[in-house]
């Protein structure tokens, strides 16, 4: 199956992005979607202990289940562009809602861990990378001047979401079971539809409600008054479908566009983005058991997580309102630098915190820097390729990044397990971050400044489609050239009847200079009264 009309969710011609309208609500269904998709694999953890107990299994086991739900998430970008280039945002995101759902209504019905691994692991993360990849994508076709500002507000949905679920689920836990935790959980993941369905294509109908409107008035405009009209509106609709009709095979789309590693900057941010996810996870994941090991009580521990997302709650909005400035936008990538180089310091800086002042004053540093990364890496990559190849470009990026969550937090565990040190492996995570952002910087300064004079500026509002801008005109000189074929066949269409017309008129204008400006015969008869001027004015009114 094909896109070929903007109701499977193509963009046939650029349209402007609102910045605001129904984007807000766009913006809302984003937020929504982020919170799920980043919170929901860590606010499981709250059933480990209880599913340890009835499946009588170890830590690490249970860990899986998460584990399997962000490689899912990360892992399948690929698919999901290749889906949304095919079937459009909208289509993608419902099924998604609906896979995640089921995959915690059955899990609520698993008697062992492997059945758990395919219902809450693969199912439901594979429903919510489904989810994710759309709802940014739908994001970027709506903002365009407040997109810095928007991605910042979506991504604030990942702290607000982890310090709801988690809460909730531990009630959840204490009145219904994991089992009943499990079903309520996915009930609550059926709000995805709910978002996919307001992500509505950007000029939804508009197209077609002006090109028909356009198409009458022309036809009342150029034809006689009367039964020709009507025929003249419905065979030039009719032709009209025809000709979409004829376009259908001409116009191919790409499933994936790997055309974006010829793009400098892409190869730079990926690069970047590797080395940086290696290190970026590791200190939240490690926080709390670095905390017990130094003597803090369990409680004190786990409300070191809270302050960092109390933090980066705020954090997230309001980088992403500094992003939007005119004099920060053009210099995004060295924002983005700045963040993963203050991560990273922050990191290194806090590796000898020995007491719970050092570590809350950790807290708040870390959990500003790591909202700034938050609010920033995707509108970077949205800056880098444009709108029109987002889809393909964040599918890619998201499976590069699998590779590195996969090796950077279990390489830390096993670090931690061999030398009992907490220390080294705060100051590892930290360089890695560093060395990101400074290749990030440098890249950017040395290479990119030759790569603007070769390659033109990627478009501000592509479409959503995956097709690209070439592919468009090419296919508008095509509909010209049959456009204008068309006036040469006898078909009753309005551009036609515009041809007949003019050439009756000329016709009877040669009649009337050849008779020395006499009155003309027939119809013009029946206002001989009002003088020959006043035919002439009929006959060109009917015409």
């Amino acid at each position: 199956m094909g896109r070929p009309d903007p109701e499977e969710g193509q963009l046939p011609a650029p349209v402007k992005p609102p910045d605001g309208g129904w984007g807000w609500i766009v913006l809302l269904g984003c937020f929504v979607i982020t919170g799920f998709s980043y919170a929901f694999p860590k606010a499981v953890s709250v059933y480990f202990k209880e599913l340890m107990k009835d499946f009588h299994v170890g830590y690490s086991d249970t860990a899986w289940i998460s584990s399997i739900m962000l490689a899912m998430l990360y892992g399948t970008g690929p698919v999901c562009s290749i889906m949304v280039n095919q079937f459009g945002c909208r289509p993608v995101m419902l099924i998604g809602g609906l896979l995640a759902s089921s995959g915690m209504i059955l899990a609520s019905f698993t008697t062992n861990i492997i059945e758990l691994y395919l219902t809450a692991g693969v199912l439901t993360g594979l429903g919510m990378a489904l989810n994710f990849q759309p709802s940014l994508i739908m994001l970027g076709t709506y903002f365009d001047k407040r997109r810095p500002l928007a991605n910042g507000l979506a991504a604030a949905g990942s702290p607000v979401f982890l310090s709801s679920l988690s809460p909730l689920g531990q009630v959840l836990l204490e009145k219904f079971g994991w089992r009943g935790g499990f079903l309520i959980m996915g009930g609550l993941l059926l709000n995805c539809c709910t978002c996919g369905a307001v992500m509505r294509p950007l000029d939804m109908g508009m197209k077609r409600k002006m090109e028909k409107a356009q198409d009458k008035y022309e036809a009342k405009e150029m034809l006689p008054i009367g039964g020709k009209s009507e025929e003249g509106i419905s065979s030039a609709d009719g032709t009209k479908k025809a000709k979409k009709a004829k376009k259908k095979p001409k116009k191919g789309k790409k499933l994936l566009d790997f055309s974006i590693f010829s793009n400098r900057g892409f190869i730079i941010y990926t690069i970047s983005k590797f080395i940086l996810v290696l290190g970026l996870f590791v200190p939240p994941i490690l926080l709390v058991n670095y905390a017990k090991d130094t003597g803090v009580p369990d409680t004190e521990a786990a409300f070191l997580l809270s302050i960092i997302g109390f933090i980066d709650i705020f954090a997230r909005p309001a980088c992403g309102m500094v992003a939007g400035l005119k004099w920060v936008r053009p210099h995004v990538a060295y924002l983005f630098s700045f963040s993963m180089l203050f991560n990273g310091l922050t990191d290194i800086c806090s590796a000898r915190a020995s007491n719970y002042t050092g570590l809350v004053i950790f807290c708040v540093f870390f959990g500003i820097s790591y909202g700034m990364v938050g609010a920033l890496q995707f509108e970077v990559l949205m800056a880098i390729v444009g709108s029109q190849k987002f889809s393909s470009a964040i599918g890619l990026v998201l499976l590069i990044e699998a590779f590195a969550v996969l090796i950077g937090p279990p390489s830390a565990g096993r670090l931690v397990d061999a030398l009992k040190n907490y220390e080294v492996i705060f100051y590892l995570a930290g360089s890695e971050v560093v060395l990101s952002a400074l290749f990030l910087a440098m890249a950017t300064y040395c290479c990119l400044n030759r790569g603007k004079k070769k390659e033109p500026p990627p478009e501000k509002n592509p479409s959503v489609g995956g097709g690209s801008d070439t592919e468009e005109a090419e296919s508008d000189v095509q509909e010209a050239e049959e456009h204008s074929s068309d006036n040469h066949q006898p078909v009753h269409s309005t551009d036609n009847a515009v041809v007949v017309a003019s050439e009756e008129a000329n016709h009877v204008a040669e009649e009337q200079s050849g008779e020395g400006g006499g009155c003309p015969e027939g119809d013009g008869e029946v206002l001989a009264r009002d003088g020959c001027n006043a035919d002439q004015m009929v006959e060109r009114d009917r015409f």
